[in-house]
């Protein structure tokens, strides 16, 4: 009787052994304080500094740009959140807005990865429009509803391509290049991608991708070739509320410690990640459970976050502890 009981002490044992070290590795705690929520600002409406469904964020300098995607416009303010500018109306002329999403700054302009336009358009921060780039189709250089945009050093251009499938790389003329994924598959084994929606190019080269339906993020390195991916267990599109674990990844941006963020939009939070996919720390409002609000994420050169609260209509800036800046 005594080997009987010591043998089921020994399984209770391993059992809880093992459940304890799968807890660690596929929901970590965070490795820093919690973040701060330190203002909002917006609410639904038409009217200046007003929003319908913000989609897509970004910061250059001392200045946040915020797709209003219902509003199909860019609205611009300061980092404490007061209004400066407007520009975009609602069309699918050059110069006109379907439903922004994504946006990126580089090299003094505004890439606006434009929805239901199937292009990507530039504009001068001020607003001017500049050009377009590529048109609806499936070929090479072509869009299916584009949802994010990110432009490398060297002014190459990394396009989330949604309904293709796939992210394209292209020249800064729109010339193809090379794309990840296969066109017009879903899939999570063989290159394939489900649904991206972002894309984020680090200083080093690194090549990041939300690969949206599929609930994780997958990192290329400057040669294209897959480095790594994270994202709930083995990053095979399991999707879950844990740490680490995504529900829908809509935005990704790259810090200035070259830390990633990642809007995690049904988990309503922004999880931050190390280069290599190892989970840091994660912030965020609570949505209704209907409604979500986390979809897109920029960060300043000091560490504070901004975030589109899509179900609120409104931004959400975000500060980290002192010591973890």
């Amino acid at each position: 009787m005594n080997q009987i009981r010591w043998l089921s002490v020994g399984v209770a044992v391993t059992i809880l052994t093992a459940l304890s070290t799968g807890c660690s590795i596929w929901s970590p705690s965070p490795q820093e304080s919690p973040y701060e929520l330190i203002k909002t600002w917006g609410g639904k409406g038409t009217e200046p500094g007003r929003f319908n469904e913000p989609t897509g964020i970004a910061v250059f300098g001392n200045e946040v740009f915020v797709s209003d995607s219902r509003n199909a416009r860019i609205q611009v303010f300061d980092l404490d959140g007061n209004f400066k500018r407007a520009f975009g109306e609602a069309g699918e002329a050059p110069g006109q807005l379907g439903r922004p999403m994504n946006l990126s700054v580089a090299r003094g302009e505004l890439y606006v990865a434009d929805y239901f336009n199937d292009w990507i358009q530039v504009y001068s921060l001020d607003g001017r429009f500049l050009r377009e780039i590529g048109q609806a189709g499936s070929g090479p250089g072509e869009f299916d509803a584009p949802g994010g945009v990110a432009v490398a050093d060297n002014g190459d251009i990394y396009v989330a391509d949604f309904y293709n499938q796939r992210v394209q790389r292209l020249r800064a003329d729109g010339r193809f290049i090379r794309q990840w994924g296969v066109t017009r598959e879903t899939g999570v084994f063989g290159g394939k991608l489900g649904y991206p929606t972002d894309v984020a190019v680090a200083a080093d080269g690194t090549l990041y991708v939300a690969d949206g339906y599929n609930d994780r993020v997958l990192a290329y390195g400057p040669d294209g070739d897959l480095m790594t991916k994270w994202g709930g267990p083995f990053a095979m599109n399991i999707h879950g509320p844990w740490n680490g674990w995504f529900a829908t990844v809509t935005g990704i941006a790259v810090g200035p410690k070259g830390n990633i963020y990642v809007a995690d939009f049904y988990n309503d939070r922004v999880q931050k990640f190390i280069p290599d996919g190892e989970f840091l720390n994660t912030f965020g409002i609570p949505g209704d459970g209907t409604t979500h609000t986390a979809i897109a994420v920029a960060v300043t050169d000091d560490g504070n976050v901004f975030v589109a609260d899509y179900a609120n209509h409104q931004v959400q800036m975000w500060r980290p502890d002192e010591q973890d800046r």
